[in-house]
């Protein structure tokens, strides 16, 4: 279902027209004066070649109250940004596979405090890194670890531990090299040690991706099958998969060539290859457009429901929103900034102030390496979607992204 479906006519008309009068009426409470601010600021960066082009969608209370396409494309900027252009969502895709989770969750078919040795014997007797050497874990890593980020698993580029970032890049653990099975994959991390106890410390790593290989054993299906059955089909988001189409190609954005992450990025999620011939990647693997995500971050406003198609609860949704690392050591500051907690899948807003950004307390976002971010405010009732194919400005983008909506808004 396009937007065109969930925006009446004359107010679609109105989104796709420049906003001329400085004396027209707030549109869901923002300005329509204030929105126009964005377009400058996108060409601005576009112009500082901060990113080739972007697509940015707001709404409020279900709204939309912009949704435009700026520069371009390509890399080199011979073809115009379209609002349908597809984008690789890379960690945008954790939100996902948490919803998916959390409804097996919701089935009885297994709980967050189950270990997920139960189903991947390949990870029961994990040892953790400890002054050179390696001690056992103290407790097995739970389902919620895995959610949450506090399962001891790392990434190779961000490992606290030289000697763990060296055994997962010699075992490609993270199928940048070769393609890795789902088994060859749990069995291989299941030899390498933690970096921290599980449930000590938020650590940000390849927990989704486990989370992914374990949504898989317990449903019996594969985990793009089981995401396009449980979330993807039923909420129309028909631009959504873990393989670009061959329609969706020529609508494929990309980032800069003289980007210094594009090459290694680009080539682990492998978008264009069939996802049968590695594991699926839980934690990056997604192809989305912005209309598509916002259908998703909807669902997630409404607390689990779009369209009248409900995917999760009412309390399940709350539950994964709220903050489940008070206390521990670590935080996703890096990716969100100063005040967030991190809840099932989604960093959350702990407080109004403190955060170098404007929002709500109990908002909740996530964002992904190649320059995409999402945010939902349920105090304000915001939706926000932001996509770009720029992954070494991605922090600056999704930063400025937020500034502009919070800045448009005035009832």
């Amino acid at each position: 279902m396009k937007l065109r479906h969930l925006v009446p006519l004359a107010f679609a008309a109105m989104v796709m027209a420049p906003i001329a009068s400085a004396g027209m009426r707030p549109i869901e409470g923002f300005s329509a004066e204030r929105l126009q601010n964005i377009a400058p600021a996108m060409k601005r960066e576009i112009d500082k070649g901060t990113m080739p082009g972007a697509v940015a969608l707001i709404a409020r209370n279900g709204r939309v109250v912009h949704f435009e396409a700026y520069g371009f494309l390509d890399a080199a900027k011979t073809q115009p940004m379209p609002k349908d252009a597809v984008f690789r969502a890379f960690s945008m895709t954790k939100p996902l596979v948490s919803v998916a989770a959390m409804a097996l969750v919701e089935q009885g078919l297994m709980g967050l405090r189950d270990p997920i040795a139960t189903w991947i014997p390949e990870m029961k007797d994990m040892k953790v890194y400890a002054e050179e050497s390696a001690a056992a874990a103290e407790r097995a890593i739970t389902v919620q670890d895995l959610l949450r980020h506090t399962s001891g698993l790392t990434y190779s580029s961000s490992s606290p531990v030289r000697a763990v970032k060296e055994a997962y890049e010699k075992n490609d653990v993270e199928s940048v090299e070769s393609d890795v099975s789902p088994e060859e994959f749990v069995k291989r991390l299941g030899q390498i040690p933690l970096v921290y106890q599980p449930g000590t410390r938020w650590e940000y790593g390849l927990s989704v991706d486990v989370l992914g290989v374990v949504v898989e054993r317990v449903s019996g299906k594969r985990l793009d099958h089981f995401l396009d059955e449980l979330i993807f089909k039923p909420l129309k988001m028909n631009d959504t998969s873990f393989q670009l189409q061959p329609g969706q190609k020529a609508r494929l954005a990309d980032a800069f060539d003289s980007d210094p992450q594009k090459t290694r990025l680009w080539k682990m999620v492998r978008v264009e290859e069939d996802p049968g011939k590695r594991y699926r990647l839980g934690g990056a693997a997604a192809v989305t457009t912005a209309e598509d995500y916002f259908r998703f971050a909807q669902m997630i406003l409404n607390k689990g429901e779009l369209d009248g198609t409900r995917i999760l609860s009412r309390k399940t949704v709350e539950y994964m929103l709220s903050d489940h690392i008070p206390g521990l050591a670590g935080s996703p500051t890096a990716s969100t900034g100063p005040g967030y907690g991190f809840g099932l899948g989604f960093a959350v807003r702990k407080q109004d102030g403190f955060s170098f950004i404007p929002g709500s307390t109990g908002d909740a976002m996530w964002a992904g390496a190649g320059g995409t971010v999402f945010t939902v405010d349920p105090k304000e009732k915001i939706v926000g979607v932001f996509m770009s194919a720029a992954p070494s400005t991605r922090s600056h983008t999704r930063f400025l992204f937020k500034n502009l909506i919070y800045g448009a808004l005035v009832e």
